[in-house]
């Protein structure tokens, strides 16, 4: 059972002028949650966010880290802003010192920490969102991804408990953004609560664990992804707008075209969901009648029994031609290796990249995209790979992710999640551990319910 991190009772606070900005806010956050705010602009999400840390004081209620209220003399303050913090909208509200290695250990050295340990704290936040190269530099000088990224590690080199990202790709292009919320995967993955704050409804139905919708300085509803945004009277009154996903489920289902079921909150479940066509044309072997089957390809000789997998059966023929529709749905399709580029044997990636039948290379995390540049691997698949990963393994393709830590296992139950779901069978391995070295670990199909366990 988790416990819960943050909590709120009856928060309250008001501006100077005494114009309220929080309304009586009740929320609780458990510990490992990836947790979204979303709302228009002036909702009240950045002034809760400040009310998390401490850095504003409630004028009612209050804010309780692990059961405990926060307290808000000096020492405890430094505490609090320890185990919480905040990664601001403007990355030049954060970044003021010379260096790029000054900012990140600028909260460290403010710590009383040892100077060694300050150090390592530096180091190890650099190397983890990939600007070790950058210590040097001026943050001002730094593009508007790599300013974030600095202003993140800074927040990382303080080992914080819960990390708060107020608006965490404004201003970032595609390609920062995707990095951004890589780095966050990889941090929720190594036990760090995330909080977020967006205007992005897509970002915030599929990356998240729960969604908190504020308006006014109140919280409007609360509950996972799915019921908040299938919810259309809901969303109106807060004008938000459904994720594209559901928007285009909501249609092709209403089309006939997709199942009924759980909503799909990623392309590959919004793919499993579609129906699969029933008829299409195809040419077939002289003499073919309708009712016999033929082979996908259209080469074998017509048959009436005896049918293999993959097998058509004909239905309508017109100048050798013919509809067919399948006789059953394929289950088995591409496979999906994943290799720990941390503890890896390189002679197991080589073998993989020599030998084994492998389509494409994806790439997952800060080092491992280092890892791969060293070894002058160039990535078929660098964003949103699981996603893609899955999606192209459904193509019938083998595809191989380099990845390490925490990510390794949130990539394979990622993938068996969905296999779980939709009833496909992607084979997934993992590669460069000693306990799983060269095993492969077909994901096991979905029990039948109409047999007994």
């Amino acid at each position: 059972m988790t416990a819960t991190l943050l909590e709120t009772r009856g928060l309250r606070y008001a501006y100077p002028d005494g114009n309220p900005a929080i309304r009586g806010i009740n929320l609780r956050i458990e510990e490992g949650e990836r947790i979204s705010f979303v709302g228009p602009n002036g909702s009240g999400k950045s002034t809760l966010f400040l009310l998390f840390n401490g850095t504003l004081r409630p004028s009612a209620g209050e804010v309780l880290l692990r059961d405990r209220p926060l307290q808000y003399d000096p020492r405890s303050l430094r505490e609090t802003r320890r185990r919480v913090g905040i990664v601001f909208q403007n990355s030049d509200d954060q970044l003021f010192a010379p260096t790029v290695r000054q900012d990140v250990a600028f909260g460290p050295a403010n710590l009383g920490l040892p100077k060694e340990e300050v150090e390592r704290r530096v180091d190890t936040a650099l190397e983890g969102v990939g600007i070790e190269g950058l210590k040097g530099r001026p943050p001002h000088h730094l593009s508007g991804g790599q300013k974030k990224r600095a202003a993140i590690a800074g927040v990382m080199a303080m080992e914080p408990e819960v990390m708060i990202l107020d608006e965490p790709l404004s201003n970032l292009d595609p390609a920062g953004s995707e990095e951004v919320m890589e780095l966050l995967e990889e941090l929720n993955q190594r036990g760090t609560t995330i909080i977020i704050s967006t205007h992005d409804v897509d970002l915030a139905y599929r990356w998240s664990d729960r969604i908190y919708l504020l308006a006014d300085g109140r919280v409007v509803d609360e509950g996972r992804p799915e019921d908040i945004f299938g919810d259309l009277r809901l969303l109106s009154g807060s004008r938000l707008r459904q994720p594209l996903i559901l928007e285009v489920y909501d249609e092709i289902s209403k089309r006939d075209l997709a199942a009924s079921g759980k909503r799909p909150r990623t392309v590959p479940e919004l793919v499993g969901h579609l129906s699969p066509p029933n008829l299409r044309w195809m040419r077939v072997p002289p003499g073919t009648k309708v009712g016999e089957t033929v082979s996908p390809d259209g080469t074998g000789s017509g048959r009436s029994g005896g049918e293999r997998p993959g097998d058509m059966r004909v239905i309508h023929l017109e100048d050798g031609r013919a509809v067919v529709e399948p006789l059953e749905r394929p289950t088995r399709i591409g496979r999906v290796v994943i290799y720990d580029t941390q503890v890896g044997d390189p002679e197991d990636l080589s073998s993989l990249l020599d030998g084994a039948r492998i389509d494409l290379v994806g790439v997952m995390g800060t080092k491992s995209r280092a890892f791969a540049e060293d070894r002058g691997i160039v990535p078929d698949i660098g964003s949103n790979v699981i996603d893609r990963t899955v999606l192209r393994a459904l193509c019938g393709e083998a595809v191989l992710i380099l990845t390490n830590g925490g990510m390794v296992e949130h990539a394979r139950r990622r993938i068996e999640e969905y296999c779980r779901q939709s009833g496909m069978k992607i084979e997934v391995s993992v590669v460069g551990r000693e306990e799983d070295r060269a095993v492969e670990k077909p994901v096991p199909a979905p029990a039948d319910p109409g047999k007994g366990g």
